[in-house]
């Protein structure tokens, strides 16, 4: 399987960002999910997937806050 430090734009964002690989990929996600929405426009299935990206991203960071503790 492909490691995603394989390829040179995810190298270089692994050198400046930290190592915690789920928060760097919510944050890549994000602008593509919008791009997706704008494209789609407002449907029952963005709206969904808009609500979950906020709901996993704020639950992520909820369970990281916790954690750190």
């Amino acid at each position: 399987m492909a490691n995603p430090r394989d390829y040179p734009f995810f190298r270089q964002l692994a050198q400046f960002g930290g190592q915690d690989t789920i928060f760097d990929l919510l944050l890549l996600i994000g602008p593509l999910l919008i791009v997706i929405i704008t494209i789609l426009g407002r449907t029952v299935v963005t709206v969904g997937l808009a609500s979950g990206y906020i709901l996993f991203f704020l639950g992520y960071l909820l369970y990281k806050g916790l954690d750190y503790r």
